[in-house]
């Protein structure tokens, strides 16, 4: 069986260590592979740069997709996912500060398939990880391969 993997794409270094410790604590089944920015992301999903023979058959079996990244947007990436049938289909939530309707409206149309803010209590954003990793994870079939 081949090793379900969450692609966590985040810049902030504390938000990140936030959101990786925050799943590998409720015990996510999963390996957590973390992009600093929009390039490193496409980079991985793609096996480009440092991740050149990676198997890109095998995508994440979600994303976690933050909007306001450096190098590329998180909007830019999605919009390049969804173009490239390698990754057309692999489920991306934003993961964001952003309240913006504009922002929610941008993500939908560009085929994301949730929009999560990222609460400031600490027990909302882990029940929030909590729920998408089951989700995610436990609850939906998929067709990707990964």
């Amino acid at each position: 069986m081949i090793e379900k993997v969450i692609l966590v794409v985040e810049d902030n270094p504390d938000h990140l260590e936030l959101t990786v410790s925050t799943l590998e604590d409720q015990g996510v089944k999963a390996k957590i592979v973390a992009a600093r920015d929009g390039a490193i992301a496409l980079q991985y999903l793609f096996g480009h740069g440092p991740h050149a023979g990676r198997d890109t058959r095998e995508q994440p079996a979600f994303i976690l997709l933050d909007m306001n990244l450096p190098k590329l947007s998180g909007l830019d990436v999605l919009r390049c996912l969804r173009r490239n049938p390698i990754t057309a289909l692999v489920p991306v939530i934003m993961l964001t500060s952003s309240g913006e309707r504009s922002d929610m409206l941008a993500c939908y149309q560009s085929g994301a398939n949730g929009f999560v803010r990222k609460p400031v209590n600490f027990g909302e954003f882990t029940d929030k990880l909590a729920c998408l990793q089951a989700y995610w994870l436990g609850v939906n079939e998929s067709i990707v391969a990964g």
